[in-house]
Formats: structure tokens, sequence, C-alpha cells
């Protein structure tokens, strides 16, 4: 990332606004003395120099930055492209209504279609469908890679499955080759939700980069931050359009921000009921939203994609610290393990009471919030007991005894860049100091 892109940033304002960032981020965590964050985010003086210089330009709304944001992720992940979104919830919400387009004909999902996903999720992985009128089909995970089981899957199909959408669980990447085997075999579509696993790979190649769709968050909490912010990552060009006019208020007009007749013919078009030649600006062909992102967040996106791989390092570091310094507890807890041929980039550490050790998840929570460390559970456990899902119109597939295994027993630690070997150690004392009590 060079300063040429900070066009509206002299020298000397430059210089005394570093000194004003310098003093508003990333303080010291002191052990013991201060919280320990599950997650957080990482920030130096150039991320809100960005942001800064977009907010000069007076634009406001996607421009130049989101320009150069979009096509710099799609190439970091190997994406044929990506189109920013105001949050990783807008992302799923894009990506699923992406293939209910009349565009893609007999493959357009319809209401009343059947999308296989996990029970131990995420609300926002699960949502898009659900309002949209579809079933979700819960499949169980697997422990300890905490991933859909992928053996589970072609049993969960039906003639009225159209798609999958699954999240890769805390960093670690869920079997894709078996699961795109699937998705092809059947010709179903895949969305990877892969909002926790930004930079993890399969087999060499990048999370994101396999399904039809993926999609990304830039909330503080995950790998690189824009504030609020996602992607949309697009694989197949027949998604693009759709996408598209799904985000930018479901319009058949594909124009940048800012421009007019990039089609050549704005007021030649007849589509619909509409008369001829009604503009092509505002001709709707989608049920869409408005889900764009500020250049702001785009700017300070930007500089912090640059700093992606030494972030995804330090968080496959600190895996590992707080793996070695665990494994004595091991008759305690389920370690998490990679799933093979992946190299995950990690969003958390998952800690899973084993069977008969009498020890209450909720207690030794408690004890580690008492000492100023953070966790977390795995997000929404099983997500069909959650008062929202309890009566949706469901199909579920075995007896999902994993997803309520980690709802009762299973908590995650962080292992985000902004800490270091003394956090862990202190964290791994104050766990055994449990057991010693």
């Amino acid at each position: 990332m060079t300063e040429n892109n900070l066009s509206n940033l002299n020298s000397s304002l430059k210089k005394e606004l570093t000194s004003i960032i310098q003093g508003n981020i990333n303080s010291k965590i002191i052990p013991e003395k201060d919280y320990i964050p599950v997650t957080g985010k990482l920030l130096d003086p150039n991320d809100i120099l960005f942001g800064v210089d977009a907010t000069l330009d007076a634009w406001l709304t996607t421009g130049r930055y989101a320009k150069k944001f979009e096509p710099t992720l799609a190439k970091y992940i190997g994406a044929k492209s990506s189109l920013l979104v105001n949050s990783g919830s807008s992302a799923n919400l894009v990506a699923f209504y992406a293939l209910t387009s009349p565009s893609l004909g007999k493959r357009a999902i319809q209401k009343g279609d059947e999308v296989i996903t996990v029970a131990a999720g995420f609300p926002t992985t699960i949502n898009p469908l659900i309002q949209f009128g579809c079933v979700p089909v819960f499949v169980d995970i697997d422990i300890p890679t905490y991933n859909i089981d992928a053996s589970k899957i072609e049993a969960a199909i039906s003639n009225k499955t159209k798609a999958i959408m699954i999240a890769h669980a805390l960093g670690n990447p869920f079997n894709l080759k078996v699961v795109k085997e699937i998705a092809d075999k059947y010709k179903l579509w895949l969305i990877e939700d892969d909002c926790d696993s930004l930079g993890a790979t399969y087999n060499g190649k990048k999370t994101g980069s396999f399904g039809d769709l993926a999609t990304l968050s830039f909330y503080p909490a995950h790998h690189i931050t824009m504030g609020e912010g996602g992607a949309v990552l697009i694989n197949n060009r027949r998604l693009q359009m759709p996408a598209l006019s799904f985000r930018d208020w479901g319009r058949d007009c594909y124009c940048e921000t800012g421009c007019d007749n990039t089609c050549g013919k704005r007021f030649d078009w007849q589509l619909g009921g509409l008369p001829q030649g009604y503009d092509h600006k505002y001709i709707y062909s989608h049920i869409g939203f408005n889900l764009k992102v500020t250049d702001t967040q785009a700017a300070i996106g930007l500089s912090q994609l640059s700093k992606i791989d030494q972030f995804v390092a330090k968080r496959r570091d600190n895996h590992k610290i707080l793996y070695e310094l665990m494994k004595p507890l091991q008759e305690f807890f389920i370690l998490p393990e990679k799933t093979p041929n992946s190299d995950p980039s990690w969003f958390g550490f998952m800690l899973t009471v084993r069977d008969n050790k009498r020890v209450d998840r909720n207690m030794l929570v408690r004890h580690l919030e008492e000492n100023k460390i953070g966790t977390r559970l795995f997000f929404g456990g099983n997500m069909i007991k959650q008062p929202a899902y309890l009566d949706i119109e469901k199909r579920v597939v075995g007896d999902l005894v994993n997803s309520n295994k980690v709802m009762n027993d299973s908590f995650w630690l962080g292992v985000w860049p902004g800490l270091e070997k003394d956090h862990f150690e202190y964290i791994f004392n104050i766990i055994k100091k449990y057991f010693c009590e």
C-alpha cells in the first residue's frame, strides 16, 4: 500500500493527524490488570489516514477506494470478482438473493425450496433463506473440526434441494472437496460463508474461491476491518449482475455510482409493463436493497487488506501457542483440530468439555470472565433451539448430537493478532486454577 493514494493530505496535516491517531489506537493489554478481549481490531495510523483522505473527497458514498478495494480483494482470494456491501450479514443476504434471480431460469431458487446448512451456526448464514421463504435443512457438525459432517450431506438432499450454504467454522475450512463434489453432482448452488476465515486455504487454494459465491465480514472482530462492511465474492460470472442488482435497489441498470448511460441506450429500453424509452436508471428487475458501503469504509479496508497476510500468520502462531499450552489439560477438553488438507486462518480457539468429566462449562466461563478473560460460545449453538427458530419451517437430518454437545459444553478463546504469548500463559494458568479450586 503506497501513500500515493492519500491525495488530500499534505505532509504537515498528515503528521498532525498521525499524532492524534496514535494516541487513540492499540493500547497495550496487560494480563490480570486489563480485560483480554476474545476478538479485536488491529489498526495503525495509516488505516485511519486512508479513511480521512476518502472523507475529504466529500463524495462519501461508494467511490474511488471501493473501486480499488474490490479487484484487490478478488485477486487476493482468487475469485473472479468481488462486491462491497455494508456488512457480512448483507453479504449473505445479497449472495443468497442473487440465486433467486429470474435470470437464472430453472436454476433460480423459489419459495419452498430447500437449502442445506448446519444446525450449529450463526443466524445471518440462514436468515436470508428463511426470510425469502425457503426451508433450511439442518445437518450435524463434526467434532473437533466443528464443520459440517460432510458424510451426512447426501442423505439430506431431496428433490426440493437447490443449494448448500455453510460457514467455515472459526477460520477452519470445511471439507471443500466432498462438499464441492456433492454440489456439482446434484447441480446445487454453493455459498461459502467465509466471514470468519479470510486467508484460510484448502489444498493450497484460498477459501472463498470454491463456491459459486462466498461472503466476508469486515466488522472489527474479523480478520480485517473497515468498521462495518462486508463483501460478496463471485466465482460464477452468471451471478455478477444479479448480485449487483440486489445490492443496488434491485435496479436493472449497472452503471457505477455517479455514472450514466454505460449501456449507451439509457432511453431506448422497454422492460416489463413500462413504456418504451423509460429511463433505464429507474428500471427495477429485482426487489432489492441498498447495501452499499461508504468510501471511508472502503479506504480503511484497503489499507487493512495490505496487512492481511501478517494478520493471518499471527493468528496461526497464536493458535499454535495456545494449543501447546492446553495439551496438559486434554484429559478435560477436546482440543480443536484443523480439517485435513487445510491451513486455517483461525478466528478462535475452541474447547469442548469431554463427556463424563463433571466440568461445568458455564461455571468455567464465568471463572474466566471474572478473571478478565474474554470468552464466547459457539455462536447460536444448536440454532433450532433458539427462540426465534423454534417454529420455523425446517427439516432436520439425524439427531444433531454434536450440535447439542457444543451448545452445552463448548466455548472459545481469542487468538487475534493483538494478543501475545503472555496473554495465553495467563489464560492457561487461570483455567488450570479452576481445576485446582
